[in-house]
């Protein structure tokens, strides 16, 4: 598969999002699994995961410790793949969210991060969620400390806007890595994030990137140009959802989610479709 940068290291340019094999509606362990080594199979080396993709407080950090026992059935270890989790953001176990940001939760919840996917330190860590109640100063000084403490390698922010990252790479003394955003077909309101993240050199980590996709062949769908530039080629309109998120920019390394392994052998072939001009500007109107 090609590939991309985040930070000093070299990832697959398609990863895999963790979040479906843990929520509501998640398949059996070993589907899960399946899954898992079905990306690695396709050459994805680079997984998205959170403390938060479970299902009641008693579940807390399901997917970390179902991607952590898939990795070592596969034999792979941190060199191999890059782990990418989260923290900050919680699920109190009827469905729902909310955000907790403060310093002390930030360091505890990295420590459990720590010991759910047995690594001495984590590959890349990410602020999933600002929280009004807390200062971004405070938030981000605690993963600065991870940072430094050498618990975390590499520094990642999530759900943020243009001056939040910005002030994001100031706080971590510029060793902010990545910006993980909602984008995707259906939602394209982080255009000026993923331009700053172009600017800066940050890895752009679109999540829900097949958001919509899934209707494009419907009537009256406004997003028929991938279902018909899918048709011409040949090829899923998935696929092209990807490579064209890919085309934007070369930071751009989406994440689609996946809980079934043909869905991420599908997604990971959209790394060698390049799409012509004409054909991304079908895709942009």
């Amino acid at each position: 598969m090609r590939q991309r940068q985040i930070g000093d290291r070299t990832v697959s340019a398609i990863g895999l999002g963790g979040m479906p094999m843990s929520i509501e509606g998640r398949p059996d362990q070993a589907r899960s699994i399946a899954t898992i080594h079905a990306a690695l199979d396709a050459g994805v080396t680079l997984i998205d995961t959170a403390d938060s993709y479970h299902l009641d407080p008693t579940d807390v950090g399901h997917n970390e410790l179902l991607i952590a026992k898939a990795l070592r059935l596969a034999g792979a270890g941190p060199d191999d793949v890059l782990v990418a989790t989260k923290g900050g953001h919680r699920r109190p176990g009827d469905g729902s969210w909310y955000v907790q940001g403060d310093a002390a939760y930030l360091k505890k919840a990295c420590e459990a991060s720590l010991q759910r996917l047995d690594v001495e330190a984590i590959g890349l860590y990410q602020f999933h969620r600002p929280d009004p109640a807390i200062p971004y100063e405070e938030s981000l000084g605690a993963v600065r400390d991870l940072l430094d403490e050498g618990k975390i390698l590499m520094a990642g922010i999530s759900n943020a806007d243009p001056e939040q990252i910005r002030l994001a790479q100031e706080i971590l003394g510029g060793r902010l890595v990545s910006v993980q955003n909602q984008f995707s077909p259906s939602f394209r309101s982080s255009e000026p994030e993923l331009e700053v993240c172009a600017e800066l050199g940050i890895a752009f980590l679109p999540w829900s990137p097949l958001g919509g996709i899934s209707r494009a062949g419907d009537l009256g769908s406004s997003h028929t140009a991938f279902a018909e530039i899918a048709r011409e080629r040949g090829v899923s309109p998935q696929q092209v959802c990807l490579a064209w998120e890919l085309a934007k920019a070369p930071v751009v390394v989406p994440i689609p989610g996946s809980s079934r392994p043909e869905s991420i052998r599908d997604s990971a072939l959209a790394a060698e479709l390049d799409l012509t001009p004409e054909e991304i500007a079908r895709l942009e109107a």
